[in-house]
């Protein structure tokens, strides 16, 4: 089969990787600093120093020149996109109404759409053969039935602004539950930002993200779900509402409560006290979590661990998991620290409900979205 370039734009920043489907992509690299007089490429693991790329399609043509060769006979270029709203609930091929359509969504996910939208019509300029597809976070989550997506707003309201619970990280929890042989499913999809999605019969039936990636979690930076009453708190001691959303995207979750948003770093201080209760909240609102999906989908199979903190931080699994044995999730103690590091979906449970740690790859799974909707 013919590879298929996999793009993930963000807004000062690029990934990408060429990947025939089925297989290990045969190169990937990061652009950052783009907008910059001192952009960086690094491509297949090697430091291709720094020049100019004053936007997205200059750092385009840089990643295309990084490429050469390998780009002949492309099949398509698959792009993450990370709100779809509810129009876009499969990949779909790029033309004038999907971009436009992209762009009408931005104020759902004004630090991601535009962003996404600058690599879609960079590469339509710079390929302008080859078929560009929208690959949505949101789509996987199309199936949350109204109870779950509802907010109690004023039915009015929330219908004209679009206001429901949409979910992000579809596209990793459709590769992982591709993974698993069970069909009812908790995901714990746990990086800088995460979430927590049930699974029913392969079917996506809540998540812990909703209107946008803010809800849910503790996160890197996020504050995930708190009172909605405290922005008004805040903007009525002064705050404008930007200096809030700031306050609550940027400078909160494990940054706001230990200093620091890498859980690497947090761990190493564990023993500091505001380390440790970080480490204790951010543990306790996954708990509350699991329990709130085990009641929502009964006959609940496996509890799955992925994305960079939950394949890597065995001592969080263990955190995660000790005081649930009540409800049939218990941990293999060697088991759970030998998944780390590996590349392969490992089993470290031992009650009934099957705890297994499945490495993500959401650029596998663009690419093959990409390539079955164009081949």
């Amino acid at each position: 089969m013919k590879p298929v370039l996999v793009v993930n734009a963000g807004s000062s920043s690029l990934k990408y990787q060429l990947i025939e489907p089925g297989s290990p992509p045969s190169a990937k690299g990061l652009i950052e600093e783009i907008g910059s007089a001192q952009a960086r490429l690094r491509h297949d693991g090697e430091d291709r120093g720094t020049r100019p790329a004053e936007d997205h399609e200059a750092a385009l043509a840089w990643m295309l020149e990084a490429l050469g060769d390998t780009l002949d006979d492309l099949l398509a270029v698959g792009h993450r996109v990370v709100h779809g709203g509810t129009r876009f609930t499969e990949p779909t091929v790029v033309d004038r109404d999907v971009e436009a359509a992209i762009e009408q969504l931005s104020p759902l996910a004004p630090l991601h759409n535009p962003a996404n939208l600058a690599g879609i019509r960079a590469l339509t300029t710079l390929l302008p053969t080859t078929p560009q597809v929208a690959v949505f976070d949101t789509a996987f989550h199309a199936t949350i039935p109204a109870v779950a997506a509802t907010y109690a707003l004023p039915r009015e309201l929330a219908e004209a602004h679009g206001v429901r619970r949409y979910g992000f990280h579809g596209t990793s929890c459709q590769y992982v539950t591709g993974q698993v042989d069970a069909e009812n499913l908790i995901i714990c999809h746990l990086g800088n930002g995460a979430s927590i999605t049930a699974v029913e019969n392969n079917r996506s039936v809540d998540t812990s993200m909703g209107l946008s990636p803010l809800e849910g979690l503790v996160m890197g930076t996020r504050s995930g779900d708190l009172d909605p009453a405290v922005p008004f708190h805040l903007m009525r001691a002064g705050l404008s509402a930007a200096e809030v959303e700031d306050i609550l995207t940027k400078r909160s979750g494990l940054r706001g409560l230990a200093g620091a948003s890498d859980m690497r770093e947090v761990r190493e201080r564990q023993d500091e006290p505001h380390a440790r209760l970080a480490l204790d909240v951010y543990a306790y609102r996954i708990r509350k979590y699991i329990g709130a999906y085990l009641a929502a989908v009964p006959g609940m199979q496996a509890l799955v661990f992925t994305a960079g903190v939950g394949e890597n931080d065995h001592r969080l699994r263990q955190e995660i998991c000790a005081p649930l044995a009540h409800l049939g999730i218990a941990l293999n103690a060697d088991a759970n620290e030998a998944a780390v590091g590996r590349s392969e979906p490992a089993t470290i449970g031992t009650g009934p409900i099957e705890v297994l740690v499945v490495p993500t790859n959401e650029e596998a799974e663009i690419a093959a979205q990409a390539a079955a909707i164009v081949g």
